[in-house]
């Protein structure tokens, strides 16, 4: 995104087409227009345009980038309920490509194990963990050997900090934009009793890079800035206008935050698995081929493999891997090939596939902690002292918690389906986090499977990546591809 991805890692890989990718066109969208992106939230819920468009950059660059959103969505789209409308796409000669629908594994109900063969010398189970979200696990889906082959070449390449604290670009929207301040209190009073408690607060800061907000947080930056002079925890509108958000800026530069108080605290790396990677790599990407039964296309131009080193102390508060799709908004992926100016970017991922590498000593849990729940209400997540997000603190609260187990996967459809075939409403059901390590290191792998909700445009995105790669070939690839060079490492396990 222009400013910052909605769900994106801390720094996300270019897209490369593989070799031997071919254009293979089914039947789809029948009359050959382009489809509409739906809106993947509820229109008059927490999911709002104009609360979503608050969410997803709110910690992420502070609320220079909300002002800037507020103008954007009043002078460009009008009132906040009105209909999204379609997205156009670029028009390319010839017939448009088209796409079938995809594939959708059953839940059938919580606990249901099937059989599959995911390799040719050996079964494995896949067991229901819950159908909101719909979740699967696979033990031995890795073998102990693969899972030490995995950490190892992530060590060789090297990995980083998976959080980049934000910059000082929203100066920048700071200088250049005006807006009310009630405007901007109007959108984040959710319950418009005209009050801004905590919890309201709380609840923009779920998403984004950027330090992990608490009650106690909230409040020191209240005191610090002289925002609320009762002390009561609580801004009225009075107090609201009243505060000056040059104060706020201030107070967020001179604050030193330690990892324990970022959204996200572990370290990552990305490992190529396209055509000429370690043979490994290659296998692991065939096998979630079989086990998401997608085809070809959409697998092998999907994100390459996250590796992530949770040290003691690391977690990761409860979150949810893809975004709604908004006209101010496009897929990271198939932004090369969409013929739009957007201001953001977000992460489209179908399903989330999960690795455990290795048994933690201590705690690094993976919590969904609405899994299964009758209904979803994202306010109700934060409920007096306790938010169900914190899983520095409160993971032991969440409804389903899931334990590290070398070799084992988790996989989850981060959307509904639209019925038609293709991708649907986000899930709010997803969200989920890793819970706090106690003890010892955690190391995961994730697979993020790439699919837009524009149909039209997926299918237009493979066809461009099968064309540049019949005419680039191996050259064609950017510079993280290079992990190919460890193809034919040989290591001591």
């Amino acid at each position: 995104m222009a400013a910052a991805a909605v769900t994106g890692e801390a720094s996300r890989p270019q897209w490369a087409p593989p070799d031997h990718c071919k254009a293979q066109a089914a039947a789809g969208l029948g009359d050959g227009e382009d489809a509409p992106v739906r809106p993947l939230c509820k229109p008059r819920g927490i999911c709002s345009r104009a609360y979503f468009l608050v969410l997803m950059v709110f910690v992420h660059l502070y609320l220079g980038n909300v002002l800037a959103l507020l103008l954007f969505v009043h002078y460009s789209n009008g009132d906040e309920s009105s209909d999204p409308g379609p997205q156009h796409r670029a028009q390319g000669p010839g017939p448009e490509p088209t796409l079938g629908p995809l594939t959708r594994l059953e839940g059938i109900k919580v606990g249901h194990e099937r059989k599959v063969q995911l390799v040719t010398d050996r079964d494995h189970f896949i067991r229901t963990l819950s159908l909101k979200p719909l979740l699967f696990e696979i033990p031995g889906f890795l073998t102990d050997d693969e899972c030490r082959l995995i950490i190892h070449l992530a060590q060789m390449k090297g990995l980083q900090r998976s959080q980049i604290l934000p910059t000082e670009e929203y100066e920048e929207a700071m200088s250049t934009m005006q807006v009310s301040q009630l405007d901007l209190f109007q959108l984040l009073d959710q319950n418009r009793d005209g009050h801004l408690q905590l919890r309201e607060v709380l609840a923009q800061t779920r998403l984004g890079n950027g330090w992990w907000m608490t009650p106690e947080s909230i409040q020191e930056m209240y005191t610090a800035i002289k925002a609320d002079p009762d002390g009561d925890g609580v801004l009225s509108l009075q107090e609201f206008s009243n505060m000056d958000l040059r104060d706020f800026h201030k107070y967020m530069r001179s604050h030193k935050a330690e990892s324990s108080e970022l959204v996200r605290n572990s370290h990552h790396t990305w490992l190529y698995q396209g055509e000429g990677a370690h043979h490994v790599m290659r296998a692991i990407r065939q096998r979630v081929l079989r086990l998401t039964r997608l085809s070809p296309e959409i697998v092998e131009l999907s994100e390459p493999l996250q590796v992530v080193r949770y040290g003691e102390g690391g977690h990761y508060h409860a979150h949810v891997d893809s975004g709604p799709v908004y006209p101010e908004t496009i897929c990271s992926h198939t932004k090369l090939v969409a013929n739009e100016s957007v201001p953001f970017e977000t992460s489209c991922r179908y399903i989330t596939v999960l690795f455990y590498l290795n048994n933690v000593t201590g705690g690094g849990e993976t919590v969904f902690p609405v899994a299964d729940n009758r209904t979803y209400d994202e306010m109700s997540l934060i409920q007096d002292d306790v938010d169900l997000r914190d899983t520095r603190r409160h993971c032991d609260k969440g409804n389903l918690r899931v334990k590290p187990r070398q070799g084992t996967a988790v996989f989850w459809y981060n959307y509904l389906p639209d019925g038609q075939g293709w991708v649907g409403d986000v899930d709010d059901y997803s969200l989920h986090g890793g819970c706090l390590v106690t003890r010892g290191t955690k190391w995961i792998a994730n697979n993020w499977i790439n699919v837009d909700p524009s149909r039209a445009r997926q299918a237009l995105f493979q066809q461009e990546m099968a064309r540049l790669a019949r005419e680039g070939g191996a050259e064609s690839q950017p510079e993280w591809a290079l992990d190919r060079a460890y193809r034919d490492t040989r290591v001591e396990l």
